[in-house]
């Protein structure tokens, strides 16, 4: 009789134990604990306003307003001993002034995405490892030499025209980093 009432206590264990088992194994994973741990090993550095030129023929025609972040994977990041914003300045310098990958006039053509891809495997490129993992451009105006010339000529006067040709919004979910690569809490 005890080894009848034994078994059954284990038969009921192990039942229990499979569904509970098989229970957990048929759950999806969690895609926000994933989303969540993969915005948690990224930080978000933002670039400096540049302006460059537009030089045509051999004069200057206009500038460029260009400000561009971008967001980095955090170890790879902490490893990198170069100034990677002063890098991103440099790289937006040969695609716009260098390259010429915006052409005035011929706009619609820009490819935004296309763009930004270029300048992320440039980036990684040169540091070496896939630190960049996106590429922000919150701004490129273009200013005219002759624009500038006016809002300089008038006394309090500021540039009010210029063409906006991006504008995109930072991330919000991305911690931001400060000049020493530390982690901020606000944008």
């Amino acid at each position: 009789m005890l080894k009848l009432i034994i078994t059954g206590i284990w038969v009921a264990a192990v039942t229990l134990g499979s569904v509970y088992f098989s229970i957990q194994m048929s759950k999806a994973p969690d895609p926000n604990a994933e989303e969540a741990k993969k915005k948690a090993a990224q930080e978000l550095v933002r670039g400096e306003i540049v302006t460059y030129p537009v030089i045509a023929q051999g004069r200057v025609d206009g500038y460029f307003l260009a400000r561009a972040s971008f967001v980095a994977d955090k170890a790879k990041l902490a490893e990198v001993t170069l100034p990677v914003p002063a890098l991103l300045t440099d790289e937006l310098y040969t695609e716009l002034v260098g390259d010429k990958v915006i052409r005035i006039g011929e706009n619609r053509n820009f490819d935004l995405k296309a763009f930004k891809d270029r300048v992320k495997q440039a980036l990684n490129h040169k540091l070496g490892s896939e630190v960049v993992l996106d590429v922000v451009i919150e701004q490129i105006d273009y200013l005219t030499k002759q624009e500038i010339q006016d809002a300089i000529s008038k006394p309090g006067s500021s540039v009010k025209h210029g063409e906006r040709l991006v504008g995109e919004k930072l991330p919000e979910d991305v911690p931001l980093a400060d000049s020493k690569g530390n982690n901020t809490a606000t944008h």
